[in-house]
C-alpha cells in the first residue's frame, strides 16, 4: 500500500511540523479535549510505562489512584492476564524447552543439503519434506507474533515494557545459527521472569544460557594451547575467543567508559573457558567443561581471582555487578528509556544510588524514576520517539482494536516493514533508544502506510470500531468527524501548527470524497482522517 494524493501531501506537511527534528518534545499541545493535569499526568505515565493509552484507561487509572496501579504494574503476578494467556494457546513452541524445539522443527539434515546443492533433490522437494509449520523459522515467527500480542493486550504492561528492555539490553541474534531453536526459551526462562527482579540475578542468567553463549561465542572459547581430543576437529588448536568478556563489560555492565582495560577483557575472557553448551543441536543446554578452563588466578579491575574453576565466572560476575560504574551504567540506560534521550543527570545518580543501596533491584530503582519531578517535568512530556513496534502498537492500542493471535504476526512484519524486526538486531548493542535512530523520511512513510491499513481494516486479525471512536459524528460535517478522532488518539495533545494542517485540509475532495461539480453533503473519508492523525508528529512520541 502507498499513501497518494492528500495522504502524502498532509504526511509530508505534518513532518515538517517539528517531528523531522525529532530532538526536542512538542511544546505549546493544545488541550482541546479539556484534559485537567491529574489527567495529564496519568497520560504521559500510561505513555512510558506501557504500550500507550487505551480507550478508558485514563480513567481507570483516575479511578484507582496513579501511585496505585504504579504499584500494581510493579507487581505484575498480582494482575489477572488470562484474556492474554487464552490469545497464545495456539502458539505452540512459547511453551516448548529447547531439545524439543530441536526435534520438532528440524533443520535438514548434512544428506539432504548434500542432494540440494547436487541438484540430486529441488528445492521444491525439500520443502515438501519440511513444510512451513515445522521449519525453524516457525519458532522466531511465534515468538514475534506473542510479543505483539501482549504489547497489545497485556494487563500487566510495564513487564511487558520491561522485558523488551531487558532483551535489547542483554540482546541476542536469533537468526545467527542454533539462535532461532535458543532465543523463545532465552527470553522466557532468563528475561521475563527476571524483569522486575535483581540486576544480579539476570545478569548471571543470560551468561548461563545458550542462547548468550551461542551469539557471543563463549561456548568455543578455550584456553591458550588447548588441543581438541577427538571428533572431526581432532588435534586443531582452540584459542581464547574474547567477544562475550568485551560486551560483558562494555554493553552489559560497566559501559564503554567503565574503566577496564584489553587486559581486563583478555583476563575475562580466561575467567569464562569452560563456560560452553552440551550438543547444541540435541540438547542445547549449559555445560561447564574443565578441561577447557584456563585454572590460572586472574586479574580483573585490579581484583585478584584464585586459581580456581567454574567460579571464576561467577566472581567476575559478582565483581561486575557490584562496581559503581554498573550502578551509573544501567541507571543511564533505564532513565533514558523513562524519562529522556538525555538523561538528567541528577536522577541517574539518584538512581545508580539506589541501585548501589539495593543491590541493584530493578522495583526500587523504577520507583525512583516515578516520583522524580524530572519524570513529570514539562519538558521531558512528549520528548521521546516510537520505535517502530512501540508506533505499531501503539496504535492498534489507541483506536481499541479487537485481535487476535493471527494479528500478532502481521503486526510483527508491520513492526519489520517501518524498521524493527523482532529478535532480528544483529549487533549487541540492541535497537537503539534515542531519535535520531528512527526519523527518516521514508520510516515515517511507512508509519503513514501502516495507519492506513489499520484504519481501512487491512491489517489480519485486527478490527477497528471507527463508529466508536467519531462517537456517531454526523460524517457529512468533517470537522466533527476530526474532533473526537483528536480527543480519542491523541487525547487533545495536538499542536496548534498540527492542528491548523489538519482542519485546513478538511474541505477537501480526498476528506470530503466530493468532486467540484457535487453538490450533496459530505461524506467524510474517516478511515484517511484516522491515519492522517495516527500519523501526526504527535502520535510518533511518547
Amino acid at each position: 500500500m502507498r499513501t497518494r494524493g492528500l495522504a502524502a501531501v498532509l504526511l509530508l506537511v505534518a513532518l515538517g511540523v517539528g517531528f523531522v527534528a525529532g530532538d526536542a518534545p512538542i511544546a505549546g499541545a493544545a488541550s482541546i479535549a479539556g484534559a485537567t493535569e491529574d489527567d495529564a499526568r496519568i497520560l504521559h505515565v500510561l505513555s512510558r510505562v506501557t504500550y500507550g493509552p487505551r480507550p478508558g484507561d485514563v480513567e481507570r487509572v483516575r479511578t484507582l489512584g496513579l501511585q496505585a496501579y504504579l504499584e500494581q504494574q510493579l507487581v505484575p503476578s498480582r494482575i489477572d492476564d488470562t484474556a492474554t494467556d487464552a490469545a497464545l494457546k495456539d502458539l505452540a513452541t512459547l511453551r516448548m524447552s529447547i531439545p524439543d524445539l530441536l526435534r520438532g522443527y528440524p533443520r535438514p539434515d548434512a544428506r539432504t543439503r548434500e542432494k540440494v546443492q547436487s541438484g540430486e533433490m529441488s528445492r521444491r522437494d525439500l520443502m515438501d519434506m519440511y513444510p512451513l509449520e515445522k521449519r525453524p523459522v516457525r519458532i522466531v515467527s511465534e515468538l514475534q507474533a506473542a510479543k505483539a500480542v501482549r504489547a497489545v493486550m497485556s494487563e500487566r504492561q510495564l513487564q511487558e515494557v520491561m522485558t523488551d528492555f531487558w532483551f535489547n539490553h542483554f540482546n541476542v541474534f536469533a537468526a545467527k545459527g542454533e539462535g532461532r531453536w535458543y532465543v523463545g526459551p532465552y527470553e522466557r526462562d532468563v528475561i521475563r521472569p527476571h524483569a522486575l527482579g535483581r540486576f544480579p540475578d539476570l545478569l548471571r542468567a543470560t551468561a548461563r544460557h545458550p542462547a548468550m553463549l551461542f551469539y557471543l561465542d563463549n561456548w568455543l572459547s578455550a584456553r591458550p594451547g588447548f588441543v581438541i581430543p577427538g571428533g572431526p576437529q581432532k588435534g586443531r588448536q582452540a584459542g581464547l575467543n574474547e567477544n562475550y568478556a568485551r560486551e560483558l563489560m562494555e554493553l552489559h555492565t560497566l559501559g564503554v567508559d567503565g574503566g577496564y582495560t584489553q587486559q581486563d577483557v583478555r583476563e575475562v575472557a580466561r575467567a569464562f573457558t569452560g563456560w560452553s553448551i552440551d550438543r547444541p543441536q540435541v540438547y542445547g543446554r549449559f555445560v561447564f567443561r574443565p578441561r577447557v578452563h584456563d585454572t590460572g588466578a586472574k586479574t580483573v579491575l585490579g581484583q585478584k581471582i584464585a586459581a580456581g574453576g567454574e567460579q571464576d565466572g561467577e566472581r567476575v560476575l559478582d565483581l561486575l555487578a557490584r562496581h559503581p560504574a554498573t550502578a551509573r551504567f544501567i541507571a543511564t540506560k533505564l532513565v533514558r528509556r523513562f524519562v529522556a534521550d538525555d538523561p538528567p543527570g541528577a536522577l541517574v545518580e539518584r538512581v545508580a544510588l539506589v541501585y548501589r543501596q539495593t543491590d541493584g533491584d530493578v522495583r526500587a530503582m523504577l520507583r525512583a524514576i516515578f516520583a522524580a519531578p524530572e519524570f513529570y517535568a514539562d519538558d521531558v512530556r512528549q520528548g521521546k520517539i516510537k520505535r517502530p513496534f512501540e508506533f505499531v502498537t501503539s496504535a492498534v492500542r489507541a483506536v481499541g482494536a479487537i485481535i487476535d493471535a493471527q494479528a500478532g504476526f502481521a503486526l510483527a512484519r508491520a513492526a519489520a516493514r517501518i524498521g524493527e524486526p523482532l529478535y532480528e538486531c544483529e549487533p549487541p548493542t540492541g535497537y537503539a533508544d534515542r531519535a535520531e535512530a528512527w526519523v527518516n523520511p521514508g520510516a515515517l512513510l511507512a508509519r503513514m502506510n501502516f495507519g492506513l491499513a489499520l484504519a481501512h481494516q487491512r491489517v489480519p486479525g485486527v478490527r477497528v470500531d471507527l463508529a466508536a471512536l467519531t462517537g456517531g459524528a454526523d460524517r457529512s460535517r468533517p470537522a466533527t468527524v476530526l474532533e473526537p478522532l483528536l480527543a480519542a488518539v491523541l487525547h487533545g495533545n495536538v499542536t496548534p501548527e498540527t492542528h491548523a494542517v489538519l482542519t485546513s485540509q478538511l474541505n477537501a475532495p480526498e476528506i470530503t470524497r466530493l468532486t467540484g461539480d457535487d453538490r450533496g453533503p459530505a461524506n467524510t473519508d474517516v478511515e484517511k482522517l484516522l491515519s492522517l492523525v495516527l500519523g501526526s508528529p504527535e502520535f510518533q512520541r511518547r
